[in-house]
């Protein structure tokens, strides 16, 4: 079946693009005998016309075909760029076409309707904004189908579509974010799932000063290396950070196979620490609170 339907999306254009050649090279004799007071330039303008639209059908089925085994199978290509591709080349075809018709340049067939597309470009100027960082998206294509991104530090999900106008995230929750490109264009945006789907967390813990700084950073990092969801390889390790009034803080540092199980991991880790301050009979680490007043 799959083939079956790989086999028809190039046989129905290429078929076209037979039947308009065809048309175009032998109408003249064809309608000699057919249909000999027929318009024999108007029979060459519309198989002119057929040809040069079929063969961008053809032609974007073809590049389309290209773009999705580049892709080797393991990201999908945005479809954006698939979309993009297909309308300039379906633009070229109309310019072709109106040139033809009105007996002049493609030039001069789009300097008559400058008028009309600034008039049009002022009144969607916004929908055009997102249209043009869609298509720097697609592009550039700083993250693809299927990543998991975070924009602005606030918003997080799978990619599920890029579109013309908006980029569709699939939460954590199973919810549908639908956000415009521009504003993903103007904010930052962390990619979790590029260059590779692992990436290294830092958590981090205060301890109190009943425990060296050295015994703190072995403890943290025997206890992270205990989870079994993190990644064992490269080991997670500890650093001190700061030396604080309420303790010494720790950034415990991790690598998480993939965003899916970052909570998990941070959770688990949690665990760990806590059950291993425990176990040595430490006490909890605890933060000072100043009481302050202000005169009225």
């Amino acid at each position: 079946m799959a083939q079956r339907s790989h086999f028809l999306r190039f046989f129905w254009p290429a078929l076209f693009v037979t039947l308009s050649v065809a048309a175009y090279v032998f109408h003249g004799l064809a309608f000699q005998k057919l249909a000999p007071d027929a318009d024999p330039n108007a029979v060459r303008q519309l198989s002119t016309a057929a040809a040069y639209y079929s063969g961008a059908w053809l032609l974007a089925r073809i590049i389309g075909a290209g773009l999705i085994r580049a892709g080797n199978g393991r990201r999908k290509m945005p479809k954006l760029l698939r979309d993009l591709i297909t309308a300039a080349l379906f633009l070229a075809a109309t310019i072709a076409t109106v040139a033809m018709l009105l007996g002049q340049s493609a030039g001069g067939a789009l300097a008559s309707s400058g008028l009309i597309i600034a008039i049009l470009g002022f009144a969607i100027r916004n929908v055009l904004a997102d249209v043009l960082s869609g298509v720097a998206l697609g592009l550039e294509a700083p993250f693809r189908i299927g990543d998991w991104i975070e924009i602005d530090g606030a918003i997080r999900g799978r990619v599920i579509e890029i579109g013309w106008r908006t980029t569709r995230l699939q939460t954590r929750n199973d919810t549908y974010m639908i956000l415009p490109n521009s504003q993903i264009s103007r904010q930052k945006l962390i990619n979790y799932s590029a260059p590779r789907k692992h990436y290294r967390a830092t958590l981090e813990i205060v301890l109190g000063h009943d425990i060296r700084v050295d015994q703190g950073k072995e403890l943290l990092a025997a206890a992270a290396a205990s989870t079994p969801i993190i990644m064992t390889s490269p080991k997670p390790d500890a650093r001190a950070l700061s030396y604080d009034t309420e303790g010494v803080r720790y950034a415990v540092r991790y690598w998480v196979p993939s965003f899916v199980d970052d909570i998990d991991c941070r959770d688990a880790i949690l665990v760990a620490v806590d059950a291993a301050i425990r176990d040595r009979g430490l006490p909890p680490p605890f933060s000072r609170v100043k009481l302050l007043s202000s005169a009225v």
